[in-house]
């Protein structure tokens, strides 16, 4: 047996474990919270408390799965932070457990540069240096890729993240959540009919505050001429909104690519499942001859194969942690 590596991951609302045997995702098990969907957004409280009864079932489903008992494991990873706090003790709390009853070591994550890293649960992954557009409800950032270790911020969002952006446009519209995927679904059968602002933000940076308040007074304004107008227009108002919001990720995105002198881009993080965002990248790079990845759906949302991957690359150099070790809220890059 090589390096096998338990993976934990509970920064939000998904319980997940996975099992990585040298370098390769051998089960990646996620349990999604449902309950949150009544209150149009996570209640972090409930996060915590769902994340306490999932954890068990989820590791011991992980480990069946993967063909290998806990006495063969070589080392627990899991997600230090960013997060929810609350969710993230839950993780933090079992892999110190596990880890202290199995004599083996701890690897901490931080769960943006695991997003980054999930290119590596799957073939072709990106070469370094690579650039990396990662997307999701609480991120969004380019980020240039030197190595498994070392990454850095080129660009990010100044307030709102873009998952955000469509999942508070969703609730506008009367749309459940998450309404990122709806909006997606809903968008395909739309057209670009109507306008709404793209931030101009200096350098790398984004913005999506000020489309937010245009999409709200966009819908109260048409609304009081006609009653009936989100009804009417629903396909069309989700078309446009996801087209600004991706031509809003990609002028960047593309920018920060030209500067570099990098032609191997790939997308990550929860909206990166977008399918709009997903052909907008294939089609920008073939056009330039350009390299690019996506990651399989599975890898898009939070997940604990991401986790375990950054874990093995971590592991490969002992890069491990103490007992002592604490969740972080707000974990620097």
């Amino acid at each position: 047996m090589g390096i096998s590596i338990l993976s934990i991951e509970s920064s939000c609302d998904d319980t997940s474990a996975a099992v990585i045997i040298d370098g390769k995702v051998a089960s990646n098990i996620i349990s999604t919270q449902t309950a949150h969907a009544a209150y149009g957004g996570v209640v972090p409280e409930l996060a915590s408390r769902e994340h306490q009864i999932h954890i068990v079932p989820v590791v011991d489903q992980a480990i069946k799965e993967s063909g290998i008992s806990l006495s063969e494991l070589s080392a627990i990873a899991f997600t230090r932070g960013p997060g929810l706090l609350g969710s993230l003790i839950v993780g933090v709390s079992f892999a110190k457990s596990l880890s202290l009853g199995l004599n083996i070591p701890l690897i901490d994550v931080h769960h943006m540069h695991a997003h980054v890293m999930a290119h590596f649960a799957d073939e072709p992954h990106p070469p370094f240096p690579f650039l990396c557009l990662t997307v999701s409800g609480g991120h969004t950032q380019i980020v240039k890729v030197h190595a498994a270790d070392h990454m850095e911020i080129l660009g990010q969002t100044l307030d709102d993240a873009a998952g955000e952006a469509f999942d508070k446009t969703g609730k506008m519209l009367g749309l459940p959540y998450p309404a990122g995927p709806e909006i997606d679904k809903l968008a395909q059968k739309g057209d670009h009919k109507f306008d709404f602002p793209i931030a101009k933000i200096k350098g790398l940076d984004f913005s999506f505050s000020g489309l937010k308040t245009a999409i709200l007074y966009f819908i109260r304004d048409n609304k009081k001429a006609d009653a009936d107008f989100i009804e009417n227009n629903i396909e069309d108002i989700c078309a446009s909104v996801q087209e600004t919001i991706i031509n809003t990720l990609m002028q960047k995105f593309l920018l920060a690519a030209e500067q570099e002198g990098i032609t191997h881009l790939a997308i990550a993080g929860g909206v990166s499942a977008n399918k709009g965002l997903r052909e907008r990248l294939k089609t920008e790079c073939e056009e330039r001859n350009w390299n690019y990845y996506i990651p399989q759906f599975q890898y898009c949302r939070d997940n604990a194969a991401m986790i375990g991957i950054t874990g093995y690359y971590k592991y490969l150099k002992n890069d491990f942690c103490d007992l002592d070790v604490k969740a972080e809220a707000r974990l620097t890059f």
